[in-house]
């Protein structure tokens, strides 16, 4: 028995299915292992430049974010939408290859570290948004709902890998060694997202998934993603979802980082303790997507996926609240990040796969970035106000509970919002 048919066989999806699935997760894969071997470092750089300052950086990276868009919104209007990830991944890998210079060149520069933990900030947004768009534009709900786990679970074997190859390589080639190698990572990631393109190209598909279709731009202008969430109140309800996970994500993010800073003052000691959480993250999602997500969503539906998780970040803040340690912080972490991976990501992704094409690229990569950023610096502050205000860790744990109870409502309506949207007629592109 073949690879293939065990897939086919053990997560009960079609037969032609198989091939993009694997594809796809491989995709995820090279992706996420060059972003989790650095996001140690991007942590490391944070710390290093000051974690009260990190409000600041946050605003930094959000304003990053509003820079970068008009240039993504350009790429996207004026590439084919076949070549739309090879240009943004080429992109970053040579800012990448510039980074790795500057730290071979002064690897204790505080800007330099601050300028690394915002641009690697905006990377991630950026970078894996564009790779769910070409998977929401290629594959049709149907086929979202029984293989987007699946490919997910690249994600999570790339997340489980990074950490382990940061952990073992950054004594011997430091930190600008990770650089050159996530770079070289996110080209061979261009060369399989062709190969998933070609393998799309071969089946029978509706009109705009055809290759002819691909082939032409998108057109339209730079700023057509806030322009189409404005106009759409379900993406707008998107929106709101995503900026209260953010919210949420930075309220322990602050937490993780002042803590951490606390029990471990060393960097390469601080670089390890954050690669071995997000080890324990990785391990605990991959083998949720493989086992768990897809029949979840089959039986329960979209609400398992998109409901759960903020209820028990919920529960989680509580226990914050009266259990203000590194040990509770860690345990709360790794089940919401782990949560978020392998339950929350698949399920906001499906969203999309019912809107038209552009709002697929425009609107889904300013939602992933603008707004996601947008809520980490207005949260980044409101986080910073409270711990002044309060000098209690508890109020701003109960505040984060607050918010994630609206961020479950908000999923259960989207869920509801989703099922009337995708019996709509599509509209044309």
């Amino acid at each position: 028995m073949n690879l293939q048919t065990r897939i086919v066989r053990t997560f009960g999806i079609a037969e032609n299915e198989a091939r993009p699935v694997l594809t796809g997760a491989t995709l995820f894969f090279v992706m996420f292992a060059g972003y989790f071997m650095l996001r140690p470092v991007r942590e490391t750089m944070g710390v290093a430049a000051g974690v009260d300052k990190l409000q600041w950086l946050f605003t930094g990276t959000f304003l990053a974010t509003l820079a970068a868009m008009p240039l993504f919104g350009w790429i996207a209007s004026k590439v084919q939408r076949r070549r739309i990830l090879p240009w943004t991944f080429g992109f970053f890998a040579v800012n990448l290859a510039l980074f790795a210079i500057a730290f071979q060149g002064d690897a204790e520069n505080v800007w330099i570290a601050r300028t690394f933990y915002i641009w690697i900030s905006v990377f991630n947004l950026i970078a894996i948004s564009v790779i769910w768009s070409v998977c929401v534009d290629l594959f049709p709900t149907a086929q979202a709902k029984r293989i987007f786990a699946l490919m997910a679970a690249g994600a999570s074997l790339g997340g489980l890998v990074g950490p382990l190859l940061g952990i073992a390589l950054v004594g011997p080639i430091g930190h600008a060694g990770l650089l050159w190698v996530a770079a070289g990572l996110l080209l061979v990631g261009i060369f399989i997202a062709r190969h998933l393109q070609h393998w799309r190209d071969a089946q029978p598909v509706r009109d705009e998934l055809t290759a002819q279709a691909r082939a032409r731009p998108l057109g339209g202008h730079p700023f057509a993603g806030i322009t189409t969430v404005m106009r759409s109140p379900y993406l707008l309800g998107i929106s709101l979802f995503v900026l209260l996970l953010a919210s949420v994500s930075t309220f322990l993010y602050f937490e993780q980082a002042r803590l951490v800073e606390l029990k471990f003052p060393d960097r390469a000691d601080q670089t390890r303790v954050f690669g071995t959480i997000d080890v324990i993250v990785q391990s605990l999602t991959i083998l949720s997507q493989l086992f768990i997500t897809g029949r979840l969503v089959q039986r329960l539906g979209m609400a398992a996926l998109l409901v759960a998780v903020p209820v028990v970040t919920m529960l989680g803040f509580v226990w914050l609240a009266f259990a203000p340690t590194f040990a509770v912080l860690a345990v709360v972490m790794v089940v919401r990040r782990a949560g978020e991976y392998a339950f929350v990501r698949p399920g906001r992704e499906m969203l999309f796969t019912v809107v038209p094409t552009e709002a697929k690229y425009k609107a889904k990569n300013f939602i992933d970035s603008v707004v996601y950023r947008g809520a980490d610096a207005v949260s980044g502050w409101a986080k910073a106000l409270v711990d002044m205000l309060a000098q209690q860790p508890a109020i701003a744990a109960l505040l984060g509970a607050a918010i994630a109870l609206a961020w479950a409502l908000t999923g259960a309506g989207l869920v509801r919002a989703q099922a009337r949207v995708e019996k709509e007629p599509e509209p044309t592109s």
